[in-house]
């Protein structure tokens, strides 16, 4: 298959992909990638395949064609090719939950010479390692990457990019329980939406609304959370989008756990769970976990809520919820221990205010983060006298810090 014919199977298939008919489309491509000995044409093949696989969540398949696009990028020796198949292995891994990979390709990424497409990329890069960082509870590395993504946006008039960075704070300060920014900032991205989005995919619409429910959620505003959810879950359906999908279905079973109707919030835990674990989004799988077992503690069960929890005990807040379950059953020696755990999480992540020295995300608060992107709460640093962040003026007196 020469040049003009692997062009010409590309654009075929893109446009069955637009129309939604997917499996037709990754049956051109394939074929295409078969057939084509145009390591160009090869290299364009597999981009999209990585990206088709990636909204199906089909992530294992979409780390596949991302390694072997980087071994294409290296046969045509061209630095702009090997920095996008980077930035596609950096993704597969983040959306498989390997977070360390992820971080490390994409400072492989930042670390290559010479290439025009950096300018372009580089937030996508940034961005990603955000996500990345923002998986491993490194919640300052977190903001920071989500920052300089938002200026790539800003200096390169990149309104798609800025939109996806708006969900992906919208994410973070939902984790640190600032509901205020949680919600300001998905809507921020659905303004971007309606006012620039006319030619996006449908899947940015779906991702702020999607985000704007969480937020509405947590801020107890459960009918405008079900209404964005259900506009999210249209979206993905029409789209086959089966990550979107899991974390709708988490979205409704925690508005339905939120109303007290447990009978229909477990169902939707366990749908949720059902896909979360098909794609492989481990931290998902937490996250529903941790909705299962406060279902199991509002029916008192909780035997059944110490056992979920065990299955899932790698986040800050199952260590307070753990903690309070064994505190209701008297086990004074598992309190202790998950005491201990949960501020030596504290202190691995740095979530706690520089100023009053408690732990932020136990309770919905306003935070301010600060150039360094040390957060803080709002209300510490309006009595602050001093000039400058306190962390960072603490790690510069530290000895040897040059």
């Amino acid at each position: 298959m020469g040049q003009d014919q692997t062009k010409q199977q590309i654009e075929k298939g893109l446009r069955l992909y637009q129309s939604n008919r997917t499996e037709k489309a990754l049956q051109v491509w394939t074929k295409v990638l078969e057939k084509s000995a145009d390591p160009a044409g090869r290299f364009r093949v597999l981009g999209c395949l990585v990206t088709a696989h990636s909204e199906m969540g089909r992530y294992r398949e979409m780390l596949k064609f991302a390694v072997v696009q980087v071994d294409t990028a290296r046969e045509l020796e061209d630095a702009d090719f090997l920095l996008e198949s980077y930035l596609n292995l950096a993704r597969s891994n983040e959306k498989l939950c390997e977070f360390p990979k992820a971080v490390s390709y994409c400072k492989t990424c930042l670390g290559l010479p010479g290439t025009r497409a950096g300018a372009r990329l580089g937030g996508q890069v940034s961005l990603s390692m955000g996500n990345a960082f923002l998986g491993l509870s490194l919640f300052q590395k977190a903001l920071e990457s989500f920052e300089k993504a938002l200026r790539y946006a800003h200096n390169n008039d990149d309104t798609m990019l800025e939109c996806r960075v708006c969900c992906s704070l919208g994410s973070f300060y939902a984790q640190v329980k600032d509901y205020e920014k949680a919600l300001f900032f998905p809507c921020k991205a659905a303004e971007l939406v309606n006012d620039y989005g006319k030619g996006w995919s449908l899947k940015y619409r779906a991702m702020s609304q999607y985000h704007m429910a969480v937020a509405y959620r947590l801020l107890g505003h459960l009918g405008s959370a079900m209404e964005c959810c259900e506009e999210s879950m249209k979206i993905a359906l029409q789209h086959g989008d089966r990550p979107l999908q899991a974390l709708c279905l988490l979205c409704f079973a925690d508005i339905h756990r939120s109303r007290g109707d447990l009978e229909t919030a477990v169902p939707r835990y366990d749908s949720a769970m059902s896909i979360m674990t098909e794609i492989g989004n481990r931290l998902g799988q937490v996250q529903v976990l941790l909705g299962v077992t406060k279902c199991w503690v509002a029916r008192k069960a909780l035997d059944k809520a110490l056992d979920a929890i065990e299955r899932a005990l790698s986040q800050l807040r199952l260590h307070r919820l753990a903690e309070d379950i064994c505190r209701s059953k008297g086990l004074q020696r598992e309190v202790r221990a998950h005491v201990v755990r949960f501020h030596a999480c504290v202190e691995e992540t740095e979530l706690y205010c520089g100023l009053c020295g408690e732990a932020i995300g136990e309770q919905n608060g306003r935070l301010q983060a600060l150039p360094c992107a040390h957060l803080f709460h709002l209300r510490c640093l309006q009595r602050n006298v001093a000039r400058g962040c306190p962390n960072c003026r603490r790690a510069s007196m530290k000895p040897g810090f040059v």
